[in-house]
């Protein structure tokens, strides 16, 4: 899974997005702060195959991307929106191959600018970075390839407080950054960071009004934060493999950034840190059961502004969730099975 699996619909329900063999399929608050609902397959009954990404319009959107088998030794990415948690999602529309056919060449990534107009962004078979994005009246405009060299599968896209799109992308000897220099137009390839990245340790999340800050694991283990035009500072030790998930969230008055992570010893991390402000240092702190070795993590704010966390085994579709009471610091409730 690629992107924000753990979303908060337009009408303040939660729901979570996850594989299921050859299909996508997601569960649901029944109201706010549950119960929950049973696993819905999405898009209709198109066969997909594995990995999938999820991104969340201001409007409380989701857009799934996929790829399906099309014929033999072959694939093509589908696209579908879920308007409402409750609501069954849109059929699964094809959106075409970067190369106009072939097989899958990497995990999709998706983000959605302030317009509502999904974009995707794969790795092609050249090894650069393409990208398709919705027509502000409906349909798909052509196929673009943005370049790029040796590209790591992992793409971390995300969209700015200004409604623009961005893109990051490893490559063997750094990072690579595009972004939207006007709304609609195709990310523009911007600056390149010298950095070892350990491939798939991607995350991206706005920050500022002006910008996004890139989360990824160097060679030495370190979890690093990266903004545009300035330099990449060691926050602290990875706690686990892949990933973190964020959040920008308020804690005690504080405008802050949120970090979570399957720590090595199978339990989640947490650290917490004011936003931009790398320099004042964090720490990772444990909570929860020790997780299946597959389990990734997720964060979000409900429609109370709780910060919100979940946890998700693909193998045994285990989610285990918790929210922060109502109390100084980041105090969680027990986590519970739903």
């Amino acid at each position: 899974m690629n992107g924000d699996w753990l979303h908060r619909g337009r009408d303040g329900r939660l729901s979570v997005y996850l594989p299921s063999g050859d299909a996508v399929l997601c569960r649901a608050e029944r109201g706010p702060d549950g119960p929950w609902g049973a696993p819905r397959r999405m898009g209709g009954e198109q066969r997909l195959h594995p990995g999938f990404s999820v991104g969340r319009g201001d409007d409380g959107y989701a857009h799934l991307v996929a790829w399906r088998p099309t014929v033999k030794g072959e694939s093509g990415l589908v696209h579908s929106t879920h308007y409402r948690p409750h609501l069954a999602a849109m059929d699964w529309q094809p959106i075409g191959h970067p190369a106009k056919k072939g097989d899958v060449t990497g995990t999709p990534a998706v983000a959605v600018d302030a317009e509502g107009r999904a974009h995707v962004f794969v790795r092609n078979p050249g090894r650069g970075v393409s990208m398709v994005a919705q027509k502000e009246k409906g349909g798909w405009d052509p196929w673009r390839d943005l370049k790029g060299r040796l590209v790591e599968d992992g793409l971390a896209a995300v969209t700015g407080a200004s409604g623009r799109v961005e893109v990051y992308a490893a490559v063997p000897d750094g990072i690579l950054y595009w972004r939207q220099e006007e709304p609609g137009g195709a990310p523009v390839l911007q600056e390149a960071l010298e950095a070892p990245v350990r491939p798939g340790t991607l995350a991206a999340l706005a920050t500022s009004p002006g910008s996004t800050t890139l989360y990824y694991t160097d060679a030495a283990g370190d979890l690093c934060a990266w903004r545009p035009g300035g330099k990449s500072a060691a926050l602290l030790p990875s706690a686990g493999p892949g990933p973190v998930a964020a959040i920008r969230c308020e804690l005690d008055g504080h405008d802050c950034t949120l970090l979570a992570q399957r720590s090595a010893s199978g339990k989640v991390a947490f650290a917490a840190y004011p936003t931009e402000d790398e320099r004042a240092g964090a720490w990772w702190a444990e909570s929860g059961p020790q997780l299946p070795a597959d389990a990734t993590v997720a964060l979000t704010t409900d429609e109370s502004g709780r910060v919100t966390a979940a946890t998700l085994s693909p193998a045994t579709g285990q989610l285990l969730l918790t929210r922060r009471k109502d109390e100084p610091g980041l105090a969680l409730q027990a986590w519970r099975e739903v």
